[in-house]
């Protein structure tokens, strides 16, 4: 039987998912043999060549600092410098699940063996994880060129010259030549990446059932889904959209007929915009499972031929590009269920009451639901405007790039909470409405979607404050993504 609790870290095959399962402590994280095996090899390389010639950041200084040689004598306490010098983040912690995602990709990233520092880093890394020991790392030090203060917090952490945030472990030496080698990472940026990514693909999966529970209320022509129709214009997202609505409005019955000939966009145009949602989201998942398995550090220790390789992949451009890209196909998504929202609430469409209010004449009903979901639709527009339209000119002008990959991650962690506000404020239409109508739902998924919500959700017919039970739809979101 195989041990789903524990994940093998190699410096190869690591998944997002095995990182958010180790980040929320449903597994534990094992360093292979082998991978021990081949750092050890990596170390005693970096060491040969600084012996040998100049290797950045091992035998010089670093930034602009580049060309100064360190004394050899003094090499140990030069890393210990260089910890020190750059564990200058600021701001609010990192969440516990953060950390842990950053401490899983950045073990996993160093045994793959091409940072060239010392194995018992990997071990004490491991041994943390392991025994729930947690540094403090601060949020603000990075713009896409390397998470060189939160690493550096976690380095000096390791070596017992800054105290844990919770738990510990005994403390490590750093060896000559370990300090840049284990800071040169984007690790904290990934680490938040991947838990954004994941956070918002359930909710993407989710929002298939709320438009479903909505496509019955109103009453929609299932045409739009139709096999024909989307093998005629195969963009995989939209195909794989089309389909789970098809799964979930008619399992393997026919289609029940739409009140109309064209249904408004926010249904009939669903798989094409949330498809380029799904293929976003599947190209921000590409990357990252790339980079969580990269040894990108500069410079990069080749065992096999036995060279320092000195490069620019601490660039970050690929994730921010991707995550910039995500936001903006989010940001369309949420317009369309906001217009669903709209389409309840209009009796030309729902047949209902205006606003499904259930009350004496000039009751509002669910009238402010649009104004709520308008507000975090607001919030979502700004938050999905592109971070990669800047960049940054550091270190006396020899660092003149910066891709800003950790703000684009952060907005689009404010983008998702945007979102999942809009999508509960047309989950709560819906289900209003139904209820109001008495709509049979087919026997599919959906109809333990609509079972969930109306024992969550409360029915009060008459006017009353929505807030609470906008809260309650938020959190019955997550229970949607798995059905």
């Amino acid at each position: 039987m195989i041990d789903t609790s524990r994940i093998e870290i190699s410096g190869a095959g690591l998944r997002c998912t095995d990182v958010v399962r180790a980040a929320r402590r449903s597994a534990w994280t094992e360093l292979t043999p082998d991978a021990l095996t081949r750092a050890g090899q990596s170390y005693e390389l970096a060491v040969e060549l600084g012996a040998k010639g100049a290797v950045y950041g091992r035998t010089t200084g670093v930034g602009a600092n580049r060309h100064i040689v360190v004394d050899p004598g003094a090499a140990d306490l030069h890393g210990l410098r260089l910890l020190r010098s750059h564990a200058g983040g600021s701001g609010e912690p990192l969440s516990d699940d953060a950390v842990r995602a950053v401490m899983v990709i950045r073990l996993n990233q160093l045994a793959a063996a091409g940072s060239g520092v010392h194995p018992r880093l990997l071990r004490a890394l491991e041994q943390a994880l392991r025994v729930g020991a947690l540094p403090l790392v601060h949020t603000r030090g990075a713009i896409g060129t390397g998470d060189l203060t939160a690493l550096a917090e976690i380095a000096l952490t390791l070596a017992g010259e800054l105290p844990w945030a919770s738990g510990g472990i005994e403390p490590v030496p750093i060896s000559p030549g370990d300090a840049l080698a284990f800071i040169s990472s984007n690790a904290a940026t990934l680490g938040e990446a991947v838990l954004a990514w994941h956070d918002l693909s359930r909710l993407l999966a989710a929002s298939h059932v709320v438009t479903a529970l909505t496509f019955r209320a109103l009453g929609g022509s299932a045409e739009a889904y139709d096999e024909r129709v989307h093998a005629a214009r195969p963009h995989p997202g939209s195909v794989r959209c089309a389909a789970d609505l098809r799964r979930l409005l008619t399992g393997s019955g026919d289609p029940l007929p739409g009140r109309r000939l064209q249904d408004p966009f926010g249904l009939r145009a669903f798989p094409q915009v949330q498809g380029a949602a799904l293929d976003a989201a599947a190209r921000v998942g590409e990357v990252l499972e790339v980079d969580v398995n990269a040894a990108a550090e500069n410079p990069l220790i080749d065992a096999e031929t036995h060279q320092a390789y000195h490069h620019g992949q601490f660039s970050t451009a690929q994730v921010a590009l991707a995550f910039d890209y995500l936001r903006a196909a989010l940001h369309h998504i949420a317009e369309l269920s906001a217009a669903r929202l709209s389409d309840l609430v209009e009796p030309d469409i729902s047949g209902l009451p205006p606003f499904l209010a259930d009350g004496p004449a000039g009751s509002s009903g669910i009238m402010i639901l649009e104004y709520v979901s308008h507000d975090a639709l607001g919030t979502l527009r700004h938050a999905a405007s592109p971070v990669t339209l800047g960049t940054a000119v550091i270190s006396r002008g020899l660092e003149d790039h910066a891709s800003f990959s950790t703000h684009a991650v952060r907005s689009t962690v404010t983008a998702t909470a945007a979102y999942r506000t809009v999508l509960a404020c047309e989950l709560l239409g819906a289900v209003r409405a139904l209820r109001m109508a008495g709509t049979e739902l087919p026997d599919t998924p959906l109809r333990e979607a609509y079972r969930l919500a109306t024992t969550e959700l409360p029915h009060i017919a008459e006017d009353h404050p929505l807030s609470t039970e906008i809260r309650q739809a938020e959190h019955l979101l997550d229970r949607f993504s798995t059905l």
